[in-house]
């Protein structure tokens, strides 16, 4: 399956409304008293929340890219609240906003794209040394050369470049530009809801800076709103970890336990099986059984008649059709298992697929590619007197599964009578 298949609009929008909150939360000429104490306190909170959360479960990247965060907004909070008490900036804010400002994006570009090791200490204290480094030098350099560092980070490189809209020093929209260019590849190589906050987060960083003294609250709702981007986006892959199958990408069975206790008066529960699947197995290796199933996912997945499709383990899925009836579901499942059936999987030799596209392209005129039959037999129960609980309907499904089975295979087997309707046909292997 290609990378950009796996590319979903829901890695991003938990990220985009929480993006959009803040936009329009920061540029609000006035909070209340509520949200303005809230936002004060919530990088805080944040830090220490989802960094005890990130540290427990060795989530270290997570965990730099907040403490990077809030030490940047920390640092511009301190020049931000003298603006205010005095009316004035300090003597050493323009040196502070402009390293901050190369910093920032930096650093969280660093740490966004640098993958945890296997070795978690090693990894830990790796990226604090990285920290401490690139800080202790800034920190250095600016208490010993404040102007010269102060002329250089101001310094116009490329005057042929430069524009009345930029408000940051010239050098930080090319780490801007690195950075999202950095963060966009590893996102497209790993669609991850994770990498989706870290594209967008850098992008409310580069709306956040300009606007630190020209919008009273844009520094707190901002930093505030990226850090909770990250740290919601860390939750959303646990809760896939836990409820989302890996391979095959189907929901798994602690999201159809949740299901199943949410379910009315009227239902039906399929239960679907590969055939032959240990054959496969044997014969072609594991990966070969992975790719069947991930095709009779691909397949299950398309049901219609308002059926959701799960994997409930193994070579085992289970397809659930809330409000329906079992004579309304049948054609649907009988649907499936002809789409099953027709598709060939052609097996390819690891070890002769061609280095490159035109070569790929000259082998296709030649011999096929072995192919092989998938077939799956199906089990199906609705909800009655005899079978009132989810999971007596599910048993109910498994012993249709289990006639459809010693009838042959590759067909739909209602509870108590086998579907007279269904293809019989002996699965191939060959």
């Amino acid at each position: 399956m290609s990378r950009l298949a796996a590319v979903r609009f829901s890695h991003f929008l938990p990220s985009l409304l929480l993006l959009a909150g803040g936009l329009l939360a920061a540029a609000l000429p006035s909070l209340s008293e509520f949200f303005t104490s809230l936002f004060n306190v919530l990088p805080t909170l944040l830090l220490l929340l989802g960094g005890s959360f990130c540290l427990v479960y060795g989530r270290q990247r997570e965990l730099f890219l907040l403490l990077v965060l809030y030490l940047g907004y920390f640092l511009l909070d301190v020049q931000l609240d003298h603006y205010r008490a005095e009316g004035r900036v300090r003597d050493d804010a323009a040196l502070v906003f402009h390293l901050c400002s190369l910093l920032l994006p930096l650093l969280y570009g660093l740490y966004a794209a640098w993958q945890e090791r296997t070795h978690l200490l090693q990894d830990l204290v790796a990226r604090i040394a990285v920290l401490l480094a690139v800080g202790g030098v800034a920190l250095a350099l600016a208490q010993r050369y404040p102007e010269a560092l102060l002329h250089w980070l101001a310094l116009i490189r490329w005057p042929s470049w430069h524009g009345e809209w930029m408000s940051l020093v010239q050098l930080a929209y090319p780490l801007f530009l690195l950075g999202f260019v950095l963060l966009l590849v590893q996102y497209l190589r790993a669609p991850r809801p994770l990498h989706a906050a870290q594209l967008l987060g850098l992008g409310g960083l580069l709306w956040m800076l300009p606007k630190i003294f020209s919008l009273p609250h844009a520094l707190n709702v901002m930093s505030s709103q990226v850090m909770l981007m990250l740290v919601a986006a860390v939750a959303h892959e646990a809760y896939q970890m836990a409820f989302r199958d890996e391979l095959t990408g189907l929901p798994g069975r602690r999201a159809l336990n949740e299901r199943l206790q949410r379910l009315g008066r009227t239902y039906v529960i399929a239960m679907a099986d590969v055939d032959h699947f240990k054959r496969f197995n044997d014969s072609h290796g594991h990966d070969v059984g992975d790719q069947v199933l991930r095709l009779v996912a691909s397949r299950l997945r398309k049901v219609g008649g308002g059926g959701k499709a799960y994997r409930y383990g193994g070579e085992e899925f289970a397809l659930v059709f809330p409000g329906r009836t079992l004579d309304e579901c049948l054609p649907h499942l009988e649907a499936v298992r002809q789409a099953v059936e027709a598709y060939r999987l052609q097996l390819r030799d690891k070890q002769q697929r061609p280095k490159d596209d035109q070569q790929g392209r000259q082998r296709r005129g030649g011999a096929a590619a072995a192919e092989v039959s998938v077939t799956v037999s199906m089990g199906v129960a609705e909800r009655d007197e005899a079978s009132r609980t989810p999971e007596q309907v599910i048993k109910a499904a498994d012993q249709a599964l289990y006639a459809a089975k010693s009838a042959g295979r590759n067909r739909v087997s209602r509870h108590g009578k086998v579907r007279r309707g269904a293809v019989r046909v002996t699965p191939r292997l060959d």
